[in-house]
């Protein structure tokens, strides 16, 4: 009696049971996280694909909207979702032929547009305020007169008013500058090389209609950031649970050798 120690020391099976249950459980999360990760992730990229195009501008009718060689996203709609401000994307080969050119929506069929009073472009005899032009410079390098778009067509002018070849350039042509709606094949949503975000509502328009919603970018973009943090986070998970394991390990031991 008098050798045998009065040390009693507390069992460990129940503490390392805990433990391994809380760590297969962590490892189940984890396993989740990375899943539904990947799914947002690429979900959100396969959204995009079939959602937009990139485009790659090459002249600097648009500026200071988009620039010469910026890229651009547009969001692939028809040309009956066109509205008024738009900046679209389009083919018409009385325009130029084998290429595609972006230009800003500034009247729809059935419009009268002209340009200008007060220095302004006026529509459907409201002036309109358009705030994407170049600072200080006129809605229209020299006045044009009235054109009523025909249904089914859209009149578009460059935000560079001076240097643009738009529907100001074919004013003669039989369809008197207009494009049809068919010709319309993306809607740019936004500049993202180099990055200058969504384009600005067109809001001078709003006096004449409903104006265009945001396309699903922000949504995409929510989708691929959120899944990267998810697949990140879960991934990182295994190597912080055995560092933290092996922490735990180091303490248990000391305490252990401690114990008399």
């Amino acid at each position: 009696m008098g050798g045998e120690s009065a040390t009693r020391t507390a069992p460990r099976s129940g503490g390392n049971g805990t433990a391994a249950a809380g760590g297969r459980l962590g490892q189940r999360l984890s396993g989740v996280a990375v899943a539904l990760g990947l799914v947002l992730f690429l979900g959100g990229f396969g959204w995009a694909a079939v959602s937009y195009r990139p485009y790659t501008v090459p002249t600097s009718s648009m500026t200071p909207t988009i620039d010469a060689g910026d890229r651009v996203l547009a969001q692939r709609v028809d040309g009956d979702e066109v509205r008024r401000g738009d900046v679209v994307v389009f083919r018409d080969s009385s325009w130029v032929t084998g290429s595609d050119v972006v230009k800003r929506v500034v009247a729809v069929g059935g419009d009268t547009v002209s340009c200008c009073t007060d220095g302004k472009l006026t529509v459907d005899g409201k002036q309109i305020e358009e705030p994407y032009l170049p600072e200080g410079t006129a809605a229209e390098n020299q006045n044009f007169p009235t054109v009523t778009v025909p249904k089914g067509r859209l009149f578009l002018l460059g935000d560079e008013r001076q240097g643009s070849l738009d529907s100001t350039a074919h004013l003669t042509d039989a369809a008197k500058g207009t494009v049809s709606r068919t010709a319309v094949i993306a809607r740019v949503d936004a500049v993202v090389f180099p990055w200058k975000g969504g384009l600005k509502r067109p809001t001078g328009f709003e006096a004449l209609g409903a104006l265009s919603r945001p396309g699903p970018l922000s949504t995409i973009e929510l989708l691929i950031v959120a899944g990267a943090v998810l697949v990140l986070g879960g991934g990182a998970y295994g190597p912080i649970a055995k560092r933290a394991g092996r922490s735990r390990a180091r303490t248990a031991r000391a305490e252990a050798a401690g114990v008399r």
